[in-house]
């Protein structure tokens, strides 16, 4: 494996952060994600079907499948015995950024601050996760965060849509989006694929280069 979220990505710019109740809708989506041109996504530990839903989705070979709302070790390890290549936590926790770098697994802690930045960038993190994006300021802080530590790489996720998804990605700081407007719980609970495939590909339209 690697510890470098860039090479997992391989030039991937839209994340879909996936928040799944039935794993039985785990191979449907995986498949809408993937003729929408997407060719990653975050199965959040949400839900107590997450972890089977991940497993689902990652024996999918279109698919980069990593782990969100990883709050601990323990978890962190499931998830990666169930496939993830990476793992998203939504702040900074040392006991999972210890447990990935055992596994050998990129992690991307959770940071609203510079000095949750600093934390990361002293552990040796480059890439963390921007979150709550919008409610913390969105791109003008994204920016301020940049400017004075410009080897950070940012995946700002929470509260992001179809609007805000251009400017973030026009970001050099950004090396990709989250976004759990491209499949819903209300998507998957419909069996709405259509609907996910068609925001997928927009999306990925904009990330184009």
């Amino acid at each position: 494996m690697t510890t470098d979220l860039a090479a997992v990505l391989d030039g991937a710019r839209v994340m879909p952060v996936l928040t799944v109740r039935d794993p039985a809708t785990a191979g449907p989506l995986a498949d809408a994600l993937a003729e929408g041109g997407a060719r990653c996504a975050e199965v959040t530990f949400r839900t107590p079907a997450a972890e089977r839903a991940l497993k689902a989705m990652a024996t999918h070979g279109g698919l980069a499948v990593g782990a969100g709302t990883v709050l601990s070790a323990e978890q962190a390890q499931r998830a990666v015995a169930a496939g993830a290549r990476f793992v998203v936590s939504p702040g900074y926790d040392e006991e999972v950024v210890a447990a990935c770098r055992e596994l050998d697994v990129p992690v991307v802690p959770g940071i609203a601050t510079a000095t949750e930045l600093m934390r990361a960038l002293r552990a040796g993190l480059t890439t963390v996760k921007l979150f709550p994006a919008e409610a913390s300021g969105g791109l003008r802080t994204l920016r301020a965060l940049a400017a004075p530590f410009p080897g950070a790489r940012f995946v700002p996720t929470g509260g992001i849509g179809p609007g805000q998804l251009a400017g973030y990605l026009a970001d050099p700081a950004v090396l990709a989006v989250g976004g759990s407007w491209l499949a819903t719980p209300a998507h998957l609970d419909s069996g709405d694929y259509q609907e996910v495939r068609r925001l997928t590909a927009e999306a990925v339209e904009v990330g184009a280069p």
